[in-house]
């Protein structure tokens, strides 16, 4: 499976991101909220994605967060609810709105959301109740947030858990991103310093 890009991106349209890697153009498919927080053309890019092999077709999704990932990979194992929907769904609200939505019980915020009803909606907080994991809060969540995701990318990528924590940790600066964060381990480890 695929489960993390990291290239340069080429194009944005509607829907869809369209990274450069080695040579290959990945066609992948974004919720809006993905989409609107890409950096400029021509940028390097890094997204964590869901590989969808049908019979007509292989799709990739793409998302910024390992999170939003996850939060998809949940919603597409709900019977009715497909690829297309889950990423409706996060184009409407971000991973913490909607656990904050069934954690309230609000059918009201998912019915905002295109393609959903009211019953759609009732059994989307029913399946997710028990589902959704805690969501990231606070101030050292939020910090730690891009060195876990870069963590995760270079795992991704090959290297070991622990010589990707080790890397991470070492080039971290304390206002990073993951994609900088990756960028700077990579650097590092090609001249075999870490």
């Amino acid at each position: 499976m695929i489960g993390l890009i990291q290239g340069e991106l080429i194009s944005i349209d509607h829907s869809h991101a369209l990274i450069a890697c080695q040579g290959v153009g990945y066609e992948i498919e974004c919720p809006v909220s993905t989409l609107c927080e890409l950096p400029v053309i021509g940028s390097m890019v890094t997204l964590m994605t869901h590989l969808v092999v049908r019979e007509d077709a292989q799709l990739l999704y793409g998302f910024l967060t390992r999170r939003d990932r996850d939060v998809f990979r949940t919603l597409i194992r709900i019977s009715g609810v497909g690829p297309k929907l889950a990423l409706a769904i996060l184009s409407g609200m971000t991973a913490q709105e909607l656990a904050g939505a069934v954690e309230r019980d609000d059918v009201q915020s998912l019915t905002r959301l295109p393609g959903i009803g009211k019953k759609t909606a009732e059994r989307l907080l029913i399946e997710l109740r028990d589902r959704l994991g805690p969501m990231p809060s606070g101030t050292q969540s939020t910090t730690e947030q891009p060195i876990q995701e870069a963590i995760a990318g270079l795992i991704a990528l090959g290297y070991k858990a622990s010589d990707a924590d080790k890397v991470i940790h070492a080039v971290k600066t304390g206002d990073d991103t993951p994609e900088g964060l990756i960028r700077a381990a990579l650097r590092t480890m090609m001249k075999g310093t870490t």
